[in-house]
């Protein structure tokens, strides 16, 4: 099970930090990621990190503004993300490899 948190509301050019628990497997033995789904589109790539946390990638138009990190000691995995604009606008769903998703977190950025 994957519980995501941490979404809410921000004015644009604000900070978020998101959280996924993740309970009944060990979260350091999958790769994990968050993605995001706006209004009408499509379920979309966010960012990813690796079992250690040594590798990420990310998407984009997030680079340089999102960090996504791990800790394996808590289970968790988190989204750091600043400078935060309209367009980031969206439910926020962490996801653990090969396809358990957690209920996404809604995050909402005001202009």
């Amino acid at each position: 099970q994957l519980q995501a948190s941490g979404g809410g509301l921000v004015q644009a050019g604000g900070s978020l930090t998101l959280s996924c628990v993740v309970s009944g497997r060990t979260s350091s033995n999958y790769n994990m990621a968050w993605f995001r789904q706006a209004p009408g589109k499509e379920r979309g790539f966010v960012a990813s990190i690796s079992r250690s946390g040594g590798t990420t990638v990310y998407e984009d138009s997030v680079k340089g503004r999102f960090t996504i990190s791990r800790s394996n000691a808590l289970n968790t995995v988190y989204l750091q993300m600043n400078s935060l604009k309209p367009e980031d606008t969206a439910v926020y769903y962490c996801w653990l490899f090969p396809d358990y998703w957690g209920q996404g977190t809604q995050v909402t950025v005001s202009s």
